[in-house]
């Protein structure tokens, strides 16, 4: 048996159901800032996000008679934006760099004590904007968005042990790219 989720926008979810715009744009204007957090640091790219976001909120939309409040909206919801982002980059098809394709780490670096680097929000953002869109995929998916690396290795279709290295390789990658600042 799932478990029914009461969400504290239920009155708005069933007003949209319903097919009243005005509700539609109140839902909108609860999650579309959060949603295109997601789509942005998904794409990397201002325009390329807010076409995901609309994508993801019109997909929603159309499929608002499904949801069934089996999970929270929000959850719903971002699933669907990864999902269109994903896809998205699957469309401009994203070469992720294996672990297979790279040299190891410089030896010694895993002796680096991490919580003594004080960084600045602003700067980690920066690099994590820097990095190559594979790893920035995956440490966003992992990091940012919460999902773990069998979640991610079955929606970007590569292997768990990819996952774990791309995330690993992205944390060396910013660490570098922080150290020249």
């Amino acid at each position: 048996m799932t478990t029914k989720y009461e969400d504290i926008h239920r009155d708005v979810i069933e007003s949209c159901k319903n097919g009243d715009v005005r509700t539609q744009y109140q839902l909108y204007s609860l999650y579309n800032k959060a949603m295109y957090n997601i789509c942005y640091r998904m794409t990397n790219v201002q325009e390329e996000a807010e076409d995901m976001l609309q994508e993801s909120f019109s997909y929603a939309f159309s499929k608002l008679g499904s949801f069934r409040y089996e999970s929270s909206f929000g959850a719903w919801l971002k699933r669907i934006v990864v999902n269109t982002c994903i896809n998205h980059l699957k469309k401009k098809r994203v070469d992720l760099v294996y672990t297979e394709q790279q040299n190891d780490p410089p030896a010694g670096d895993e002796d680096v004590d991490y919580g003594e680097i004080k960084f600045k929000v602003d700067s980690v953002m920066k690099a994590v904007e820097k990095l190559p869109e594979g790893y920035r995929v995956v440490f966003s998916l992992y990091l940012l968005e919460g999902y773990d690396h069998k979640e991610i290795a079955e929606i970007m279709g590569i292997s768990e042990s990819t996952s774990k290295s791309q995330f690993l390789r992205a944390k060396l990658k910013i660490k570098e790219l922080m150290s020249h600042e």
